[in-house]
């Protein structure tokens, strides 16, 4: 079997703005490989600033990993386990290598186009006009749930907007989830919590920074909103600190990104404790390519989750890799009159 690697940078098509700062491109790598002229192809969707694998070394490990291939997946996997990008594109591409169509990694009535999954719509942050507009945009589309990352604004304009939003559409008709990407300090994240809750939220992502487990345990169980962890997730490799994490922290819900958490096998032992714990859970993408997005939406199908997910980041990119992918109503389909683009 071969190996090869390349690098490209994904151009958003305007500026989003997140708790880090605003993005106006993304860079991402993909693993080719080749054995009996049978090819595939999967991303290692490393995110800067985020990711753990985020080190000088990570190309030096990319290459090693294409350089080391014939050792096998398991083999692999054990060695890139601080490296958990590299880890999904590498399962990503072996499934590929697999199938006889190399975008097809989990066959389903989805990849059929018989079923769809719902997701949520995606609110970047901004200014409270730019925010406003968007979430015109969302309700006009069609979606029943909507995601509004927040902590870049002041706090009561951010309010302001939920509260508009409520004024028009109840909870039964838009379900409102909020990110706060760590954004709120320990001391006046339950106070925030509380102002937030009447709002009919359906939940919260990482109110307050990652590491800080005695404050975020206190916070999920006097909480009035129900809290999802995210970034927590990050840099947890073993089962047993998954475990003990989970326990300890006790949060209402858990958000899988794949390609932060180790691929298919790190998420699916997240996902296997969470329900061993009564905590709830959904999948998001991480700004990765369509061929990122394409594996975790597959893959998320055959869970059966009844929770719209986090996979509506397909259309951020100016040159995004065309793909089946078709958001309709809040709703992902596979649409197959829509052709992949890429020759690999």
């Amino acid at each position: 079997m071969q190996a090869t690697y390349f690098k490209y940078q994904l151009q958003f098509k305007q500026a989003s703005g997140t708790s880090r700062g605003v993005l106006t491109y993304k860079d991402t790598w993909f693993i080719q490989l080749e054995q009996n002229y049978v090819k595939g192809i999967g991303e290692c969707g490393m995110f800067k600033g985020l990711s753990i694998d985020d080190r000088a070394d990570f190309e030096t490990k990319l290459a090693w990993t294409c350089e080391n291939i014939d050792l096998g997946l398991e083999v692999l996997l054990a060695a890139l386990i601080e490296f958990p990008s590299i880890q999904f594109g590498l399962e990503m591409a072996l499934l590929s290598l697999q199938h006889t169509n190399p975008f097809e990694l989990f066959p389903s009535d989805f990849t059929k186009g018989k079923d769809s999954i719902s997701i949520n719509g995606l609110i970047w942050m901004g200014d409270k006009s730019f925010m406003k507009q968007q979430i015109k945009d969302k309700l006009s589309a069609g979606f029943s749930c909507i995601k509004l990352k927040i902590g870049a604004i002041d706090f009561d304009k951010e309010l302001e907007l939920i509260k508009s939003i409520r004024t028009e559409f109840d909870a039964q008709t838009i379900e409102i989830r909020v990110d706060a990407n760590g954004a709120f300090k320990p001391d006046e994240a339950l106070e925030k919590l509380k102002r937030l809750s009447d709002y009919n939220l359906h939940s919260i992502e990482q109110p307050i920074q990652q590491g800080q487990f005695h404050e975020m345990a206190q916070l999920c169980a006097d909480t009035p909103l129900p809290i999802a962890l995210d970034e927590e997730l990050i840099g947890v490799f073993s089962v047993t600190n998954k475990a003990l994490l989970l326990q300890t922290i006790k949060p209402q819900y858990i958000i899988l990104k794949p390609t932060l958490v180790g691929g298919f096998k790190g998420s699916q032992e997240w996902i296997d404790l969470a329900e061993s714990n009564n905590i709830g859970w959904w999948v998001t993408s991480a700004l990765e390519s369509n061929i990122g997005l394409n594996a975790i939406a597959q893959w998320t199908y055959t869970l059966q989750s009844k929770l719209p997910q986090g996979l509506g980041t397909g259309g951020l990119f100016t040159n995004n890799i065309q793909a089946p992918l078709v958001v309709d109503s809040g709703q992902l389909f596979y649409d197959l009159k829509t052709k992949w683009n890429l020759k690999f």
